[in-house]
């Protein structure tokens, strides 16, 4: 258990420098293995989208701690929001109108961010370690199938990160996609995913 924990946090640590030094992290989340970069750094995320192949106007989702971070990058979300959250039991994104403080190739061009709180205990320390949000996409190359563990990532996402979190690789718990929420500030939900 000792070396586990002690494994545990030198990954963390590993990954905190990396996502620090601007880097592309490839790295398990609460849903898919996931693609991943400090969420500020604008050079990181043009990195993913280049690595991804995948066009720029499809915006990216952003992993956060706990609800109060979501404050930070949006203004004015609905509260009711917060309940909602509260009551889902499977990975849960919402796409928030009004994004702040991100930058502008995070965003999508209606001004709205993805944002899902992260249940995954390897993502939570990352990010409160951190101190920022981190960009969260699926690693793969855009149109092919999104890797339900480590070993489904393909070579060409492997070579083309900066580094590769070794937490969880042996894990084949099946994973799915989160739902994606569009909330709007007057209350309205529309179901994307």
């Amino acid at each position: 258990m000792m070396q586990e924990t002690q494994f545990f946090q030198n990954e963390v640590t590993e990954a905190l420098h990396a996502a620090r030094s601007g880097k592309v992290l490839l790295y398990p989340t609460d849903t898919i293995w996931g693609l991943g970069c400090d969420a500020t750094n604008p050079s990181a995320i043009r990195r993913i989208y280049e690595l991804k192949n995948r066009e720029d106007t499809k915006s990216l989702i952003i992993l956060v701690a706990e609800e109060k971070d979501i404050l930070n990058y949006v203004a004015a979300p609905d509260p009711a929001v917060f309940e909602f959250l509260a009551k889902q039991e499977r990975p849960t994104t919402i796409i928030f109108e009004q994004a702040l403080a991100l930058p502008d190739n995070l965003v999508a061009s209606d001004g709205s961010i993805a944002i899902r709180i992260v249940r995954d205990e390897f993502c939570r320390h990352l990010i409160k370690r951190l101190q920022k949000p981190l960009v969260s996409t699926s690693a793969n190359i855009s149109g092919e199938p999104s890797p339900q563990n480590f070993d489904a990532v393909s070579e060409a996402i492997r070579k083309g990160v900066d580094h590769i979190v070794k937490w969880r690789q042996d894990d084949h718990t099946p994973s799915q996609p989160s739902h994606i929420i569009k909330w709007y500030n007057d209350g309205r939900k529309e179901v994307i995913r």
